[in-house]
């Protein structure tokens, strides 16, 4: 069997393909918000997408997380105005809750378009 050859024309082709594919990639692939890219970043952001707010032990219940764990990526988000923390006390208990900011759902709405998009590569 004769090896298969590619003429100019479809070499051409498929370099103009594939430079097109690079850039719309690296478009798709900047619209990642990085501060989404941990699965307890992402999991605490998609709680609060669909609740108004929750507290400290469910998220760190939903999540399957150690206490330092969510309290670290909890202040990552709140550090880039993407979540609020409310501290206040139940009879002599502490309990925290956070809350979603509107810069914040929109960021990750926009994060969330970007996968979707380089999943569907559209």
């Amino acid at each position: 069997m004769a090896p298969l050859c590619i003429t100019n024309t479809t070499e051409n082709s498929f370099r103009k393909s594939f430079i097109f594919t690079q850039l719309n990639l690296k478009n798709l692939i900047q619209n990642i918000n990085k501060a989404f890219d941990h699965r307890v970043r992402l999991g605490i952001m998609s709680v609060l997408m669909v609740n108004d707010s929750a507290d400290f032990t469910m998220l760190k219940e939903l999540l399957g997380v150690t206490d330092g764990n969510l309290a670290s990526h909890a202040k990552a988000l709140e550090s880039e105005n993407y979540i609020t923390v409310e501290k206040q006390f139940i009879g002599k208990k502490p309990n925290t809750s956070y809350i979603a900011t509107a810069q914040g759902r929109k960021a990750f709405s926009q994060h969330i378009d970007a996968l979707e998009k380089l999943i569907s590569n559209k």
